[in-house]
């Protein structure tokens, strides 16, 4: 399956050089690069890639900005965001934004060919170093069951959604959910969707964030009289 990457970049250079890196790999197709937030959206609507790479830093519309509208206007597109920022908020406020990962820009080839791959098929990436910030932003201590928040609609989910919850938690893929939990992958799809409305939220890297900050609360209560399905 050919993978159909867009750049949005306002480095040329940079833009220059991963296209060529990209174009090595025979399952990559770059379909378009832009060098900014606005025509970045404009050929995204236009292409409808399975993967953006966006930078985070651009003027004009910045790349979290960016990030908001493309998640918004195409749910179905994995976006990456690669970027030089080694700081943690920016990591936290990308990825609770529907970022499907967050990459440095020194980041090896091969590491990024890879990464690419695992985001078309609807896993998160995140650059190493960067994962244990993320993580230990989600270990603070929490005394008790966290307060209501805007995900939360008070449409309870489903004991069977709250076990897709834990394991898009885990970071697994719809494959990896149908086969640990005994389902078609077409099933799984859909309780995700189900979930993401719930919970009023845009891609599945919130919701395992969202898994995460309540870990040891799914279950335990909030699908009461729930239906398994």
């Amino acid at each position: 399956m050919t993978i159909r990457i867009l750049l949005i970049d306002d480095h040329t250079l940079f833009r220059s050089g991963v296209r060529a890196l990209l174009l090595r790999q025979p399952d990559f197709e770059v379909v378009d690069e832009a060098a900014d937030g606005v025509e970045g959206i404009k050929r995204a609507k236009q292409h409808a890639p399975d993967v953006v790479l966006l930078d985070l830093n651009m003027p004009g519309l910045s790349g979290l900005e960016t990030l908001q509208l493309l998640v918004q206007d195409l749910p179905d597109t994995a976006v990456v965001m690669l970027t030089v920022s080694e700081d943690g908020d920016d990591l936290t406020a990308a990825m609770r934004s529907g970022a499907c990962g967050y990459l440095l820009k020194d980041i090896e080839a091969e590491t990024l060919a890879d990464a690419i791959r695992k985001a078309a098929a609807g896993q998160p990436v995140i650059t190493e170093h960067m994962t244990a910030k993320l993580v230990e932003r989600m270990r603070r201590p929490v005394l008790q069951p966290p307060a209501p928040r805007a995900g939360d609609t008070g449409e309870a989910l489903t004991a069977r959604e709250q076990e897709i919850v834990q394991e898009l938690g885990r970071g697994a893929s719809n494959k990896e959910i149908a086969r640990a939990l005994d389902l078609a992958e077409s099933t799984v799809k859909i309780h995700v969707r189900n979930i993401l409305r719930k919970l009023r939220m845009t891609s599945r890297v919130q919701v395992a964030i969202y898994a995460k900050e309540r870990e040891g609360y799914l279950g335990a209560g909030t699908s009461q009289g729930a239906a398994d399905v």
